[in-house]
């Protein structure tokens, strides 16, 4: 596989307390399979779609204990020089550049409104082994009460054109030679004061409404939708863990897509 573009989503993890409950929950909301726990690398679990590895779930570090959540990791060929930028632009490193043995080198960070996320530079680990079908990754927001530092940050740290959506939101997508990788939206008052900003990673399935039905029935919350939008029907969730994503069928859409302006 060709290397990936810089900055271009590559991987996906959660840490939870109770890795076997996080593994049932997906395997019957995302028709998820796992292999077997990784000691040597933090206990960390490969979930499959289709025998296609598409993200990992892991056990906390120790006195790491914390709430759940999904974290996004982007591609870098050269993890020290990204962190670097990340410093120059106000954002702060979490864990600096680690090298993860033969797999690739990766490094958590916070970008100047408090957004978590990660970077994985490619070993012979090249992240997600599929996109864009069932039970796999194919999106994600960025989701800010500080919607302007992001707006800085990230278009300095990777090579991204920033455009507003023209439908009276205050939404952005980030791109890429031309395609959208990534949104940013601002966080309203619809979210409690307490929730942290964070990246609402998406996930394809086919039927968006047997999911949500799945996922409740399994101890999950229904954040809101199902929505129908020109993307498609999507809903977000939050699971027996607390960690929040969405889930999206591709194939179910609703009206035109809304035109793009100012690029920045």
């Amino acid at each position: 596989m060709a290397a990936r573009p810089e900055g271009t989503p590559c991987w996906a993890d959660a840490t939870f307390s109770d890795v076997e409950e996080a593994e049932r929950f997906y395997a019957d909301v995302l028709g998820w399979t796992f292999g077997e726990a990784s000691t040597g690398f933090g206990g960390c679990t490969e979930a499959r779609a289709d025998g296609r590895a598409v993200a990992a779930v892991v056990p906390p570090m120790p006195g790491q204990e914390g709430p759940s959540r999904w974290c996004l990791y982007f591609a870098t060929g050269d993890a020290a020089a990204t962190a670097a930028r990340i410093r120059d632009g106000g954002g702060e490193l979490l864990m600096e550049p680690t090298r993860i043995g033969d797999l690739g080198t990766t490094c958590l960070a916070r970008d100047p409104g408090g957004v978590v996320f990660g970077l994985w530079q490619a070993g012979v680990h090249e992240g997600f082994g599929a996109t864009a079908v069932p039970g796999a990754y194919c999106w994600a927001e960025v989701f800010t009460r500080e919607p302007e530092k992001s707006d800085a940050f990230f278009p300095a740290v990777f090579p991204y054109r920033s455009k507003r959506l023209e439908d009276g939101t205050d939404f952005r997508v980030y791109e890429l030679g031309g395609r959208g990788v990534l949104g940013r939206m601002r966080m309203t008052d619809d979210f409690p004061p307490e929730a942290p900003p964070y990246i609402n990673v998406y996930f394809t399935v086919a039927d968006c409404d047997e999911a949500v039905a799945r996922a409740v029935e399994r101890g999950g919350v229904l954040r809101f939708g199902p929505m129908d939008t020109p993307f498609g029907r999507f809903a977000a969730i939050g699971d027996p863990q607390g960690a929040d994503f969405s889930v999206i069928d591709l194939t179910t859409t609703a009206g035109e897509a809304p035109g793009t302006t100012g690029v920045i």
